[in-house]
């Protein structure tokens, strides 16, 4: 009997259930579908991707669902297109026998025009994300005065991604007894006040941080010179020819770079990232789960709502800031009882934020050489002799045979396979030729060409420029984290940092002339704690110090805009 029947689902869903090959709930859908089904009492569910927290409120909106009545009576709402689309497939694959029941996704990018029609004509449960959500109750094309469901899925990434007054607008559209089920994986400031402006004594649960897959995943780090990282990136991937990974960037200059270089140099790899268009971004992701792509480089939230099985990789080429970033990223791989592999290429300079993650995450990252070009190539000429062994032989090679006989005549068994191999295999073995070592640690001495640091003299000669960075010590921001995120913005630990004043919501520091451009478009757009990065240049004279009266001045919005 298949364990799910003991939740109080229907016959017709636990149909659907049973041909999905679900067999056992997850924690957060043992603890949530009988909530859901015998209670309208509010929900905050705290989970990480890859729980099952889809079918933990998807099932129930399912089974509750009058088909009778043609209006919505639930609405799903969610941060990005792509996770719309997928809450859409699995929720259509809930109510395969549940005739009648429409379920009708709503998102950016798409034809406004034929998501009204499929509205108008039955759409009991509505999935969208909130700008186009907000659109159609704007232009009166979408009801909500039937709605007895609301779900928030991954609220802490709405939240963060800026979507709070289109949230605001769309719940307090809502009729007032309504059912509010929030789910996140975070307990930000802003989930918090959307629980208490939105919700009535909700129960809250939660469940493990680490994802169901997360014991079959393997953590490994390299620590290497920054300059030296994509080089890594090419030899990771060379060292594993079944590669079928996501590598994941911090911002969307990252990924086109890395894309681009990878296409160049002859991988099978894209990039997703906030500057396609639409159409661009699902032919992208197409070809990735159709494996054309081997590898698919991605910003955290490009890849949100990317569910594809059998992912062999998850590649760090930049940590992320937070622990359950990070968690996010890793469960991505290690699914359906297969291992998988979480990798973080990082510099001397990240050691303390992987310590931070290894500490918060519960888990344990081990140290790995960078391979060698001896053992790249090995593995390459390994998979390509199975390859060969594992190759079909038909019968329509049979009237060419006697001519190949003859060319190869003459040349030993042992010359044949010489020959053979060479054919193939010429490329990696000239490229991989005294391949140095890229590997990098805290007892090496710097490398002749890296650059020499700056002494405390010069440093005190360095030309400053002043900066605002709006957040603070809300954000739980220290000058020791300040000084980790300019690092890692710029992909070096060698910028010259001077004074730091941080107040409450906003942060005044000075920063080596030189960087302070490229460091003001890397880190804008950035997320922190909660907060949408944003620098900009500070009008406040370092030679001035930083006052009250200078921070009260510069906060005040219209003289930011004056002065821009």
């Amino acid at each position: 009997m298949n364990a799910f029947a003991a939740t109080g689902l229907q016959a017709t869903v636990l149909r659907a259930v049973e041909e999905l090959g679900f067999e056992t709930p997850t924690p957060i859908q043992s603890k949530t579908i009988p909530h859901l089904l015998d209670s309208q009492q509010d929900l905050m569910a705290f989970a990480q991707t890859g729980t099952g927290k889809t079918a933990a409120f998807g099932l129930p909106l399912v089974h509750l669902a009058e088909t009778e009545d043609k209006s919505p009576q639930a609405i799903v709402l969610c941060p990005t297109r792509e996770l719309c689309l997928q809450i859409t497939r699995d929720l259509e694959a809930f109510a395969k026998y549940r005739p009648g029941l429409s379920v009708v996704p709503v998102y950016g990018g798409a034809s406004i025009g034929a998501q009204i029609k499929a509205l108008n004509r039955s759409a009991q449960i509505v999935v969208g994300t909130p700008g186009r959500v907000r659109d159609l109750l704007e232009r009166g094309k979408l009801k909500l005065e039937n709605i007895r469901r609301v779900v928030l899925d991954e609220a802490d990434e709405m939240l963060t991604m800026g979507f709070k007054e289109e949230l605001d607008a769309i719940l307090s559209g809502v009729p007032a007894e309504r059912q509010t089920l929030l789910f996140s994986a975070t307990m930000s400031d802003e989930v918090q006040r959307i629980s208490k402006s939105y919700m009535q004594e909700p129960l809250q649960l939660s469940v493990a941080r680490r994802n169901a897959g997360a014991e079959q995943v393997e953590h490994h780090y390299y620590q290497v010179r920054a300059q030296d990282k994509y080089e890594v990136l090419k030899r990771l991937a060379d060292m594993a020819p079944e590669i079928y990974g996501i590598v994941f960037c911090r911002t969307r200059r990252d990924t086109k770079e890395i894309a681009n270089k990878l296409v160049q140099d002859g991988y099978n790899a894209d990039a997703i990232h906030g500057d396609l268009s639409q159409q661009q971004r699902d032919e992208v992701m197409g070809r990735f789960r159709s494996r054309q792509l081997d590898m698919l480089v991605a910003t955290d939230v490009a890849a949100r709502g990317l569910d594809v099985e059998a992912i062999t990789h998850v590649i760090n080429f930049n940590l992320p800031d937070d622990d359950e970033v990070y968690i996010h990223r890793s469960g991505r791989t290690g699914r359906a009882g297969k291992s998988g592999l979480s990798v973080a290429i990082v510099h001397s300079r990240e050691q303390r934020k992987l310590q931070y993650i290894e500490r918060k995450a519960g888990i344990k990252f081990l140290k790995k050489e960078v391979p060698g070009g001896k053992d790249i190539c090995q593995a390459q000429l390994y998979r390509l002799i199975d390859r060969v062994k594992e190759v079909e032989v038909g019968d329509e090679i049979e009237p060419f045979l006697p001519a190949i006989y003859e060319k190869l005549e003459g040349l030993t068994r042992e010359e044949l396979i010489q020959h053979f191999v060479s054919a193939e295999f010429n490329r990696f073995l000239d490229y991989y030729k005294g391949a140095r070592d890229l590997n990098q640690s805290a007892k090496k001495k710097p490398a002749k060409d890296a650059p020499e640091r700056k002494s405390r003299s010069e440093r005190r000669k360095t030309p400053f420029a002043s900066l605002y960075l709006n957040a603070g010590a809300k954000h739980n921001l220290t000058p020791a984290r300040l000084i980790g995120l300019i690092n890692n913005a710029l992909d070096s630990g060698d910028a010259t940092i001077g004074k730091i004043d941080i107040g409450k919501k906003g942060t005044f520091f000075e920063v080596d002339e030189a960087v302070a451009s490229k460091l003001r478009d890397a880190l804008s757009g950035h997320h922190f704690n909660g907060a949408s990065l944003r620098v900009e240049a500070s009008p406040v004279s370092p030679d001035s110090g930083f006052g009250k009266k200078q921070r009260k001045k510069f906060s005040n919005k219209k003289y930011r805009k004056d002065k821009r």
